[in-house]
């Protein structure tokens, strides 16, 4: 039996389902703005640091009162010894996006007050996490790989904390100033999947770490977060300019294997005219690739775009020129989607504190299409499935 309704969307596409202050995306103008803030002025004039404040506080800081927020950061910037004790007994080949969710899970434990859920409490949280999850992850991904956890010198910004982790050394100021810009455009977007999952967990008055989790869990998925790495593989794929072409035209053939083709990188949800966070980074990608002496991706990266446009009508989203960038600054491929977790963080919990404080349950219907009222049949009396 099937009911059917015309409020039904698949996907809940186009349903309303909350009202948020954090950011709006206005499809007409391609207009991206975290809390009235166009996100191409934030990019242009402001560091992570003040849009994380601008998101879980609603006004960007004056010098004061960043300068109070940054020294918070320092403070909280160290996980505890436990936390890495916990990842170094994980399987060296776990995936990072897993292994960072067994982390946050673990550092939820030493939380001085577990059980206050205030508005305040969760501002703490939400520093908190912002502040160490750049150590959890190079850390994270140091042990995994046989090397000691490191402590980064303080003064450095939440981009070059995250860039000396990985090597020790400091960041080239470039590769620093495009991590910024990536992390400021990863920031916030919305009611998008791990950001409703986040409010879903702590509708029924979980934990901001919990909810963070739940999110983690969501974004891995290739049709989200997970997207920026598979756009690196295909690139790394194709290989040369030369081949583009032809194995475009060989991956969007439909296949008993392939009937769905579908290209990662190109479209999005709300925008159907282009991605203004992915024309902020294209320039960047392109100056990375005459600075590094890598231009074949950015060749790659142009026949493909030409191509989706003319053929598809598809435009590159965010995750399109930031895989390229990221790789060329020498960051390894499976942490592409933990950095994203790196700047979102601070858009979940923005998102975690709204709901909590004018929280009401998430707890949607559905439509049911299956088998009507019928009989109970005793067992004795029920004939084998497979015998009609």
């Amino acid at each position: 039996m099937t009911t059917e309704s015309s409020a039904y969307s698949p996907g809940l596409e186009g349903i309303i389902a909350g009202v948020s202050s954090i950011s709006s995306i206005d499809t007409e103008r391609n207009v991206l703005a975290y809390r009235g803030y166009n996100v191409a002025d934030l990019c242009d004039h402001a560091s992570f640091e003040e849009v994380a404040y601008l998101l879980l506080f609603g006004e960007l800081p004056n010098l004061a009162e960043l300068a109070k927020f940054t020294a918070r950061l320092v403070e909280e910037q160290e996980a505890p010894g436990y936390v890495y004790e916990t990842v170094r007994l994980l399987p060296p080949d776990s995936e990072p996006m897993d292994w960072l969710k067994v982390a946050i899970a673990a550092l939820a434990l030493s939380d001085p007050d577990p059980h206050n859920n205030t508005h305040e409490a969760n501002s703490g949280r939400a520093i908190r996490l912002t502040a160490v999850l750049p150590s959890i992850l190079a850390n994270g991904w140091r042990i995994l790989h046989g090397l000691d956890p490191l402590s980064a010198p303080h003064g450095l910004t939440h981009a070059a904390r995250f860039l000396w982790l990985m090597t020790g050394e400091s960041p080239d100021q470039y590769f620093e100033k495009v991590l910024n810009t990536t992390l400021i455009l990863y920031a916030e977007h919305g009611f998008n999947a791990s950001t409703f999952a986040a409010r879903v967990t702590v509708s029924t008055l979980s934990d901001l770490y919990s909810g963070v989790v739940s999110a983690i869990g969501t974004l891995k998925g290739p049709l989200h977060g997970g997207a920026n790495e598979e756009v690196m593989r295909m690139l790394l794929e194709i290989g040369e300019p030369e081949n583009t072409e032809s194995w475009l035209r060989k991956r969007l053939t439909k296949t008993p294997e392939n009937p769905r083709p579908r290209i990662m990188g190109f479209g999005h949800r709300e925008y159907k005219r282009g991605d203004q966070r992915a024309q902020i980074v294209r320039r960047y990608t392109r100056e990375l690739a005459e600075r590094t002496g890598q231009t074949k991706w950015t060749a790659i990266a142009d026949i493909l775009e030409q191509t989706m446009l003319r053929d598809k009508g598809l435009h590159p989203n965010l995750d399109f020129p930031v895989s390229p960038a990221y790789y060329m600054m020498g960051l390894p491929i499976p942490l592409y989607t933990p950095i994203f977790v790196l700047s979102r963080v601070v858009g979940w919990s923005a998102h975690i504190i709204e709901q909590l404080d004018d929280n009401r349950l998430i707890r949607p219907t559905n439509l049911y299409n299956g088998p009507a009222i019928r009989p109970f049949v005793p067992i004795e009396s029920r004939s084998c499935a497979s015998e009609g």
